[in-house]
């Protein structure tokens, strides 16, 4: 989920930004400190959306950088268990698929891929047994986060397309085709029945 964070910190602006406005000194080095940032309890740093407070600065001896206590914006990523997510694929392999999530991205376990048995084919294709769906690269989904680690550089995340009106787009736009052609049928059926009780 995408959230707003309200952060005060001092921020170390470099000498070779000493000619700029000292707002944008101190946003130009947010953006480059804060770029791709993880934290466990922040999440990823999308973007620095606003510095609303600058400082004045203060120097260290023996460190050629300017100090400004700021309070700034962020647009930060966090993902939280059981929710959904929209996505590319990024990547197939033979135990699974990488799922892009725009800011990080997630694996999806072959097993979790879709309700049937999976094969992965040499062309980077895994293919059910039964239904006979394919997901591939680039294709556009929907799935679960069912697990999150904070162990590495990078939260792993680890997704489902197992459950029903997840999956690829496609296979979801069938579904509600078929369910509505499903229910469709079983209405007309109701009024067929209804009209013969009529009739007797």
């Amino acid at each position: 989920m995408f959230y707003e964070v309200l952060v005060t910190d001092h921020v170390r602006v470099d000498p070779n930004k000493f000619g700029m406005d000292t707002d944008e000194a101190v946003r130009v080095q947010l953006e480059e400190e804060y770029s791709s940032f993880q934290d466990k309890d922040i999440g990823t740093v999308v973007s620095v959306l606003d510095v609303l407070k600058v400082k004045e600065g203060i120097i260290i001896p023996g460190d050629g950088a300017a100090y400004y206590e700021s309070t700034f914006k962020l647009i930060v990523f966090k993902p939280e268990l059981q929710e959904l997510i929209y996505g590319k694929i990024e990547e197939i392999t033979n135990f699974g698929a990488f799922m892009d999530m725009g800011v990080i991205r997630g694996m999806i376990h072959i097993s979790q891929t879709m309700d049937d048995f999976v094969s992965f084919s040499d062309s980077g294709v895994l293919t059910g047994k039964d239904g006979k769906k394919n997901l591939v690269k680039y294709d556009i989904c929907i799935a679960r986060i069912v697990a999150i680690s904070y162990k590495g550089e990078e939260p792993k995340i680890g997704l489902t397309m197992r459950q029903p009106g997840l999956g690829k787009l496609e296979w979801i736009k069938a579904e509600s085709e078929k369910a509505d052609k499903d229910a469709k049928q079983a209405a007309a059926k109701e009024t067929k029945a209804a009209k013969k009780k009529e009739t007797k």
